[in-house]
């Protein structure tokens, strides 16, 4: 069997694709990590500037908190009013719709009923009585 020397091992080892991910992927992870000074400088540049917009937005909160109740008042009745309105829409369509219908069912109604023969009385059949008949 051959031995395989150690150069002959590292040779195969670093000609594979799996060894260059990695070492791109470690080679990224520095380049990442030596950014990390300049990010945590630019962050505590605009410190202040974070403290401010956060006190803003606490000034707009609570400004938002105090007229809640108001607001949501507001919006009620608007959309208590929005939805009388489409009902009462919903309703006149609907009214119109029915009545073009049973309108015309009502002509078709007459139609037909003018245009039938008047029926003939039937004929008592021997042992059966009129009113068996109906039945």
């Amino acid at each position: 069997m051959p031995v395989m020397t150690l150069a002959t091992e590292v040779k195969k080892i670093t000609e594979s694709k799996p060894f260059y991910a990695i070492t791109g992927a470690g080679d990224y992870a520095v380049e990442k990590i030596r950014e990390i000074p300049e990010q945590l400088a630019r962050l505590q540049s605009r410190q202040g500037e974070a403290r401010a917009y956060a006190q803003n937005m606490q000034s707009k909160a609570e400004n938002y908190a105090r007229h809640l109740p108001e607001k949501t008042r507001e919006y009620r009745e608007a959309l208590t009013n929005r939805i009388s309105e489409l009902y009462d829409e919903f309703a006149n369509r609907g009214r119109t719709i029915v009545s073009k219908v049973s309108g015309e069912a009502a002509q078709e109604l007459e139609e037909v009923s003018a245009s039938a023969k008047p029926a003939r009385p039937r004929k008592a059949v021997a042992g059966r009585t009129a009113a068996a008949s109906k039945s």
